[in-house]
């Protein structure tokens, strides 16, 4: 359960990358408490990253987002992390399947820090996974892939986090 809601958590970091401009209330509470920490801490302490921690935990890449980066985040919450199919996230969580784990959690880091207000003039991001995203912006928001950006611009000590609403799954 702990390493689910750690998953969760760094999801929902990586999803606020693609809000739109008109970015819910809670992004500002959640900006707040990310300058208090790395990305890592800031997730956690965020309360719906809980999957994305665990899954950063499992897949050890807890090091790595403590580092001093800059990185940008696609967060997924534990609610987008819930959307997985059953079963899902139980197989990605096994020792096992730490490789693809490890990746499907890099296809939501980008290097460097990109902000909201960066985000609209982009049509594309490439991943530390080795991939691109794709990055829509428009009157109904921004878009990475298909999640939706709920909120943005987290900021934390070593880059910034955006929360989506979907857990982005990179091409085999």
């Amino acid at each position: 359960m702990r390493t689910k809601t750690f998953l969760t958590t760094a999801f929902a970091s990586l999803l606020l990358v693609g809000c739109a401009k008109d970015a819910p209330s809670t992004a500002t509470a959640a900006a707040a408490a990310a300058t208090q920490g790395d990305i890592v801490a800031v997730a956690a302490s965020a309360g719906q990253f809980n999957t994305l921690v665990a899954a950063i935990k499992a897949a050890d890449l807890v090091e790595t987002l403590q580092s001093p980066g800059p990185f940008t985040v696609f967060a997924p919450t534990d609610e987008a992390f819930a959307k997985l199919p059953a079963g899902t996230l139980d197989n990605l969580l096994l020792p096992e399947n730490k490789a693809k784990l490890a990746s499907i959690l890099k296809y939501h880091v980008v290097a460097g820090e990109v902000l909201a207000a960066d985000v609209v003039n982009l049509s594309s991001a490439d991943t530390v996974e080795g991939q691109s995203v794709q990055i829509s912006a428009g009157d109904g928001g921004v878009k990475v892939n298909d999640a939706n950006v709920t909120a943005t611009d987290v900021m934390a000590s070593n880059g910034v986090i955006h929360v989506i609403d979907m857990v982005l799954i990179p091409s085999s």
